[in-house]
């Protein structure tokens, strides 16, 4: 207990011996027993609601992490765990696309040539296994394991856990990527000619149609933090879009040659990219800076929820670990049977288990700390009921968050909006302001006076002051919008002319 206690106090505590002060020394007092009380709460806390640590790999003295075989971490861990990584070799249907849901619970698998599968990984059992006869291009889980989604030769399809066919999402054309983001409850997919649709699967409203412009393009994320969908081009650029807005909020050239692949990070603030130019580069979203680059070629990369980064490159697969200041160094190393070639790597939420999908079927191996030990019974259980994810699918819609709130700062929302600056107004409205003023001087009503101060000569000079009056704020104006200033610039030796001009322009008084 005291390790945790330490773990959230705030320091060294005040010196209070060598006070001379009484007051400062009682105030003092008082504040460092409260410290020690919110550090005790805090442990507390976290033994009850956080049991489970992570675990993570531990050298010896010279020995390295990345050396260790997935059998020597299968002869330490306990048995539950050594049953859950395995190969399945599939030479026939492959190369395979794999997904999780957001819980980790069930896995989905789809070969090239048309093989899907549905798993439980909890129970190891076969849900369901069909052949669509025609090419799969990608694969995703919709809000849970009832749906899913499968990018098909023509059309996107979307079919339920009993394999049959529920919609063909015609619109989107032939997709080659697609993504779900479950709080909008909106399917994105990238076609082949770079369209990126956004359809709301409640409702099957099409939200948003875009042309990317870019070119052809299968490299698409989301951002967990704020549903950002990043796409990756074949000119080195990645750039970011939501569904409420045409052209993209942020474009980044982040290779000199096509993007291969592209991650991001739990929290948002880090994304990972690859390229031809065989490069691995970490970007700070916050400033948009490279903070590291490793010379090293991948397929395919993935974040895990404790930081861990998965990369394919070829029949191997390498995973790296931060060890402080976004310092990724490699932790751990896989390779599969020479000569295949694998096509995707995916974390399995809430496990320590690395998902592969390979030309030659698909892999499940043990990567110690990479899934999050606790995990929230209202926002993700590996257990629940049929009564609870018929209770959460409700939530979630009654939930359901309109596509306005997909932004790069979702903090912003719920707080008070900047005052927008002043537009300069056009040319054609101050004519027209000028003109209502104009004609309120002109029908302003005067009092009659005596000894000759009533004349009509005097009463109109008076108008004619009134209606300057009124024009001269807009005469003023009107000149700031054609850009015409006040006074004459005068040439002086401060202007620099033309050649051609500068025998024209007074020569300064010696």
């Amino acid at each position: 207990m005291e390790v945790e206690v330490a773990k959230y106090s705030r320091g060294q505590g005040a010196d209070l011996k060598a006070l001379r002060d009484k007051k400062l020394k009682g105030q003092l007092t008082v504040k460092e027993k409260l410290y020690g009380q919110s550090a005790k709460a805090a442990a507390k806390a976290e033994k009850w609601l956080m049991p489970n640590d992570g675990g993570i790999l531990e050298p010896d003295h010279l020995e390295k992490t990345y050396r260790f075989s997935q059998k020597d971490i299968l002869t330490e861990v306990d048995l539950l765990s050594s049953r859950k990584p395995f190969d399945m070799i599939l030479p026939v249907l492959g190369p395979y696309h794999i997904g999780y849901t957001s819980n980790g619970r069930y896995m989905l698998v789809g070969g090239r040539k048309g093989h899907l599968a549905m798993m439980d990984m909890l129970h190891m059992n076969l849900i369901k296994e069909f052949e669509v006869r025609e090419t799969v291009r990608d694969v995703t889980f919709l809000h849970n394991e009832q749906l899913y989604a499968v990018a098909q030769k023509k059309y996107p399809y979307i079919y339920n856990q009993h394999g049959t066919e529920i919609h063909c999402l015609k619109e989107h054309g032939k997709a080659l990527k697609l993504q779900f983001l479950s709080k909008q409850f909106l399917l994105a997919s990238i076609n082949s000619f770079g369209q990126l649709h956004y359809q709301d699967v409640s409702t099957g409203e099409m939200v948003a149609n875009y042309r990317t412009g870019l070119g052809r393009t299968d490299v698409m994320q989301a951002n967990p933090y704020n549903a950002v969908i990043g796409l990756g081009h074949a000119g080195g650029k990645v750039t970011m879009w939501k569904p409420t807005s045409v052209k993209p909020l942020v474009t980044m050239l982040c290779h000199h040659g096509p993007v291969t692949a592209v991650a991001f990070d739990r929290g948002g603030n880090l994304m990972a990219t690859a390229g031809v130019d065989r490069k691995i580069k970490i970007w700070d979203l916050r400033k948009y800076e490279v903070v590291h680059s490793y010379p090293v070629r991948a397929q395919s990369l993935d974040f895990s929820q404790k930081g861990l980064l998965a990369c394919s490159n070829g029949s191997q697969v390498e995973i790296y670990r931060d060890f402080g200041g976004h310092d990724y160094k490699l932790y751990m190393k896989h390779k599969i049977m020479k000569g295949y070639q694998v096509g995707k790597v995916l974390f399995r939420p809430y496990e320590d288990i690395l998902g592969i999908g390979h030309s030659m079927g698909f892999s499940s191996i043990l990567v110690p700390g990479s899934g999050e030990p606790n995990f929230d019974t209202f926002v993700d259980n590996p257990m629940e009921t049929t009564k609870q994810k018929r209770e959460k699918e409700v939530h979630a819609l009654l939930d359901k968050l309109p596509p306005e709130t997909i932004m790069l700062n979702p903090n912003t929302i719920a707080t008070v909006r900047a005052p927008k600056k002043k537009e300069k107004k056009t040319k054609k409205e101050i004519e027209e302001e000028m003109e209502d003023a104009i004609e309120a001087a002109k029908n302003i009503e005067r009092k009659k006076k005596t000894k000759g101060r009533s004349k009509p000569s005097k009463r109109a000079k008076k108008k004619e002051e009134d209606v300057f009056k009124a024009k001269r704020p807009f005469l003023e104006q009107s000149d700031k919008v054609d850009g015409r200033p006040d006074k004459k610039q005068r040439i002086g030796e401060e202007v620099e002319l033309p050649k051609a001009l500068q025998r024209f322009a007074k020569k300064p008084q010696s």
